[in-house]
């Protein structure tokens, strides 16, 4: 093979060779284009994803935050309202309609953050109630005073607390507080006689107590 063929022959090969990696070069630049494509999209689809899930937790920690409570005296919708979790009686007034002319809020801790279950009481100004949370049990957990019943002095048995309640004669603490959740849900008694409409208290016990009691 004569001099000039070879020399031919290696040209070719060089521009063979570096055709070929030109072509490499430019397929690879291609597929490197197209995969960090799919890699933001597969991102964003994540992200999305993220974010609407996100999006569903939040909604069900939400939900699962309401409390109901219970309002009933001096309110304009006596119920039960449906709060947030951390909401406070001023709240549930609120969400009641608002409190009436005749209610007495100097009597309520407003302020006072209430828990699923509870029932709220709003005194009347001519009431001096002791008490006006009660829990889903009816065990008090609020209280104004504590005073106690003086000697010779009639109670009240629309204003006594509990304690007051418990001093007359054969009322023990579960009838006392029975007088106070009648009276609550009813209203307050207008005699003296209504006290037997709770229950427990019968004609025997009424005889008991009637020289104790007013209205």
């Amino acid at each position: 093979m004569s001099e000039n063929k070879k020399k031919i022959i290696s040209v070719t090969l060089v521009v063979i060779s570096i055709i070929g990696f030109v072509i490499y070069l430019i397929t690879n630049e291609k597929s490197s284009n197209i995969n960090l494509d799919d890699i933001v999209e597969n991102n964003d689809k994540i992200n999305i994803e993220d974010n609407e899930e996100k999006a569903v937790e939040d909604s069900t920690a939400e939900i699962s935050k309401e409390i109901v409570v219970h309002i009933t005296g001096e309110v304009k919708k006596e119920g039960v309202v449906y709060l947030k979790e951390g909401a406070r009686v001023i709240d549930a007034i609120e969400k009641a309609g608002g409190e009436t002319k005749e209610a007495d809020l100097s009597q309520v801790n407003l302020a006072y953050i209430l828990q699923d279950g509870q029932k709220i009481y709003i005194p009347n100004k001519n009431e001096k109630n002791s008490e006006y949370i009660t829990e889903n049990i009816g065990n008090n957990v609020e209280e104004n005073s504590t005073s106690t019943r003086e000697e010779g002095k009639k109670v009240n048995i629309n204003t006594a607390s509990i304690e007051e309640l418990d001093q007359l004669p054969g009322i023990g603490p579960s009838i006392a507080q029975r007088i106070v959740d009648y009276r609550t849900e009813h209203g307050k008694f207008k005699t003296i006689e209504e006290i037997q409409d709770v229950k427990g208290i019968g004609d025997a016990k009424y005889d008991e107590i009637k020289d104790n009691i007013t209205v």
